[in-house]
């Protein structure tokens, strides 16, 4: 899967700026998180209803889960991070 953007997808599209990345796992939607202005990442979450992100900051390896507000530590997932 490729993540959708190198930023906030959402937030490009308007004009917005963010904090921090998430990439969802399940269909590659770069989002902000809720540090952000316009929470793009959580928003997906409830409009999608895919639960899982990993952080897409660089040196970041953590998977939050939505559904049951959980960080995960995932051994072997591949680190993935904005430019």
């Amino acid at each position: 899967m490729e993540p959708s953007a190198d930023g906030c997808e959402d937030c490009l599209a308007v004009g917005g700026r963010w904090v921090h990345l998430r990439l969802c796992l399940t269909c590659g939607h770069v989002g902000c998180c809720d540090s952000s202005p316009a929470k793009h990442a959580t928003a997906h979450f409830h409009g999608a209803g895919h639960p899982l992100v990993q952080s897409f900051e660089p040196g970041e390896d953590w998977v939050w889960c939505y559904e049951d507000e959980a960080l995960l530590r995932v051994p072997g997932l591949p680190e993935r991070s904005h430019s």
